[in-house]
């Protein structure tokens, strides 16, 4: 390439470590690349929780205007912060590889003998901002008391550790890809079929300009299809659903040995609504979304 790669991203740890594991993917092809480091409205707004601030993509949008504009090359987002629609003129051009989607709860030992969510005290202070976590913990344990937590994931265990909280919720692969040293901590892992993620959770996707076939064509080498294919229906089921970040609606779907697709789904009208939750597998990918939607509709209404 005649000029370096210029890689857009926000700057908060988790993002310069995804911008920077593109990075170094890039390097060992050869490919030579600088970070631009831009502020998204989601980074700005820090006292409102999600669901409260307008709009879709509040941690993208700058990042695909930088993009259209011409400031940088590509952007790397977190997938799941990623509206289903791009823009006129970007395009996903290769995902990651997919780190652990789940979810994990965090308290400190004293508040529980064993890392089960039923050892939460009775009206336990659980900080989440996320209206598909509150949902679903809900569900679990409907005597809990949700509170918004906002900040990077160093900020949130330090909020946890001043005692703001019994317990808080956080993405594993976060936590997984800073290596943050949670020892102190007890940590509930939950099982994503039972305990569903956000559509493409734990993977990154590179967003170009859609007539950039140069930068395009290198991106493909460190692609990850079958990471694609899953996080394709789950975005789908998403995109079916008219939904965004505020939507309380969790889908995961994972492939086997033999090629069948399985999707697990859950979905609350708001997040102190009733939790709706299916499961669907086909061989084909082929209308498996819409399937999954029209059960969703079914039993909510």
């Amino acid at each position: 390439m005649a000029h370096n790669i210029r890689i857009g991203t926000r700057g908060s740890e988790l993002a310069l470590w995804q911008a920077r594991h593109v990075q170094a993917a890039l390097a060992a092809l050869g490919f030579t690349s600088d970070l631009v480091i831009l502020k998204t409205k989601g980074d700005k707004i820090q006292d409102l929780s999600f669901d409260k601030i307008e709009g879709k993509g509040f941690f993208t949008k700058e990042l695909e205007e930088a993009l259209l504009h011409g400031e940088i090359d590509m952007a790397v987002h977190s997938m799941k912060d990623l509206p289903t629609d791009s823009p006129d003129g970007l395009a996903i051009s290769a995902v990651s590889y997919r780190e652990d989607p789940a979810a994990w709860l965090l308290m400190p030992r004293s508040k529980a003998s064993t890392p089960h969510l039923s050892q939460l005290p009775q009206g336990a202070v659980v900080g989440t901002s996320s209206s598909r976590r509150k949902a679903q913990l809900l569900h679990f344990r409907p005597d809990l008391q949700l509170t918004d937590i906002r900040g990077n994931v160093p900020t949130r265990l330090q909020k946890l550790r001043n005692g703001d909280f019994d317990a808080i919720v956080l993405a594993a692969a976060g936590l997984t890809r800073l290596a943050l040293d949670l020892s102190d901590l007890q940590v509930v892992r939950f099982n994503v079929r039972e305990f569903v993620p956000a559509p493409a959770q734990g993977v990154l996707a590179y967003q170009t300009r859609r007539d950039d076939t140069e930068i395009r064509r290198a991106l493909q080498r460190i692609h990850h299809p079958e990471v694609a294919a899953v996080t394709n229906i789950e975005r789908k089921i998403l995109q079916l659903m008219e939904g965004g970040c505020h939507m309380p609606l969790g889908v995961y779907c994972e492939r086997d040995n033999s090629g069948n697709y399985h999707v697990w789904a859950a979905m609350a009208a708001t997040w102190d609504a009733p939790l709706v939750t299916v499961q669907h597998s086909a061989s084909t990918h082929f209308e498996l979304a819409q399937v999954v939607v029209d059960a969703l509709r079914g039993k909510a209404s």
